[in-house]
């Protein structure tokens, strides 16, 4: 039975108070895929009463408990794999092979992580004559995205199940289902009645009412710098924690003593990867002035052996970008570069030839990009590259730093000269060399970037608040 245009809550699948439906499309051809259904303050209201209730119980369960559950859990989840990989090709249109070898993998990974976490984790310890405990914050409100979306809800649940919490998410409506069998995957585990909730809807209702609900203790938010300050005003009467992982312009500095070829070729694959649909997509390139020209031949080659098309097919590279509203923000800001006099070294504005249906873009590299163009300094969400040159490490510096964002930053050279200049760089994380992405290392921005981590032990630990136990043995 498809659970599509119902909501997970106190354990059971409901039918929303306010029916109201919503198509989900598929960007690869414009078409629905499914239909669920939309909520309203009520419905939250409902989820939040057995997720308050529930607290009580399971905020008390054992280290040894919460371990088991996050192992069954896992189990559950690799006998769905495949369905939750196929949804979110579908939904957000990423390509078969990423959904399935990045897109669903990222939630095995934070799962694996958090049971790591959880098994050595110590939640007390006196200092002196004082006990220092660390508890479950509380009900926790979650609200996600579409672009990787069941890394960020596995993100956010995991933790926060090994934490003791209770909570309610409202992933994007843009790309649900992959949520709604990730419910399914808890409610098979086992998970007790009322820790977990699911409730679909908008930002403007559903985001706006667990923000803003007095009995939600955490709110930890994914998505752009703007609906972040939303919710950060939203839950500020409640003085609740909030956590936000925002938007991303990061760069991607390429030292003179990289390997040019290598350094370049991986920026673009990176800057591309999930049609350029990720937060920490190194799209500002930064090359010596004297290498700019033969930086831009490499990236030129790389970015034109990107295969664009159906995501089901076995070459596609990347697939289109998740809806009608991305694709036509992407166009405008393609333009704006064009416009602006940036050189277009390859692709530009509408669909890659034979490509007529479904929201497609070219991938696109500028060059002679100058840090106030609009190129430069906005978050496009799409697979658009700038590079831009310099003269000097210092001034290189200054220009990586020189945005409102801070999630993440690039250096590619020879490993202590790198070193030396991620040191300076004004971001949460920074990649040297094409690194492997590290499931223990925190994962947040500095700025508008956002607040809190998330990933590991970092992450864990913010749903945990600490008490003090004065007196507690005998000085």
């Amino acid at each position: 039975m498809s659970h599509n245009k119902q909501f997970y809550i106190d354990g059971a699948w409901v039918d929303p108070i306010q029916p109201k439906t919503l198509d989900v499309i598929n960007p690869a051809t414009e078409e629905p895929v499914a239909q669920i259904s939309m909520g309203s303050a009520a419905d939250v209201d409902r989820a939040v009463k057995a997720a308050k209730k529930a607290f009580a119980t399971f905020s008390k369960t054992s280290k040894d408990e919460r371990v088991a559950l996050l192992k069954k859990i896992m189990e559950v989840y690799q006998s769905r794999y495949a369905d939750i990989a196929s949804a979110i090709s579908s939904e957000m249109g990423a390509p078969a092979w990423l959904a399935t070898k990045a897109q669903a993998a990222t939630g095995l990974a934070h799962l694996n992580s958090m049971i790591k976490v959880l098994q050595d984790y110590q939640f007390e310890h006196v200092e002196g004559s004082t006990l220092i405990a660390r508890e479950a914050i509380g009900v926790c409100g979650f609200i996600t995205p579409w672009n990787w979306p069941i890394n960020q809800i596995m993100c956010k649940v995991a933790p926060a199940l090994a934490a003791g919490c209770t909570m309610v998410l409202k992933p994007s409506e843009i790309a649900p289902l992959n949520a709604i069998l990730f419910a399914e995957v808890l409610d098979a585990a086992g998970v007790p009645k009322g820790v977990f909730n699911l409730v679909n809807g908008d930002g403007p209702t559903v985001g706006q009412a667990i923000a803003s609900h007095p009995d939600v203790d955490l709110v930890s938010f994914t998505g752009s710098t703007r609906a972040g300050i939303l919710v950060a005003k939203a839950a500020a009467d409640t003085v609740k924690r909030v956590h936000q992982e925002l938007g991303g312009k990061s760069a991607n500095i390429i030292l003179q003593d990289a390997d040019l070829q290598k350094a370049v070729a991986g920026g673009v694959t990176a800057c591309f990867t999930n049609s350029g649909q990720s937060c920490n997509a190194p799209t500002r390139m930064f090359v010596h002035s004297s290498q700019h020209d033969q930086a831009v031949a490499i990236a030129k080659a790389a970015a034109e052996k990107v295969k664009v098309g159906d995501p089901q097919a076995k070459d596609t590279v990347i697939g289109p970008v998740v809806s009608e509203t991305q694709f036509k923000k992407i166009q405008a800001l393609i333009e704006a570069g064009i416009k602006e006099g940036a050189t277009v070294v390859t692709g530009g504005t509408g669909r890659p030839e034979g490509l007529n249906r479904g929201y497609y873009v070219r991938p696109t590299v500028f060059a002679n990009v100058k840090p106030e163009m609009t190129i430069s300094r906005e978050e496009i969400f799409g697979p658009v590259l700038s590079i831009l040159p310099y003269e000097s490490e210092e001034q290189v510096v200054d220009m990586a730093n020189d945005t409102v964002y801070g999630l993440a930053g690039y250096v590619q050279g020879e490993r202590e000269h790198a070193r030396k200049v991620a040191a300076q760089l004004r971001a949460g994380q920074i990649n040297l060399n094409g690194s492997a992405p590290d499931f223990s290392a925190p994962f947040g921005g500095y700025k508008q970037s956002g607040n809190g981590r998330e990933w590991g032990k970092y992450g864990f630990e913010e749903f945990l608040e600490v008490k003090a136990v004065l007196g507690y043995q005998a000085a």
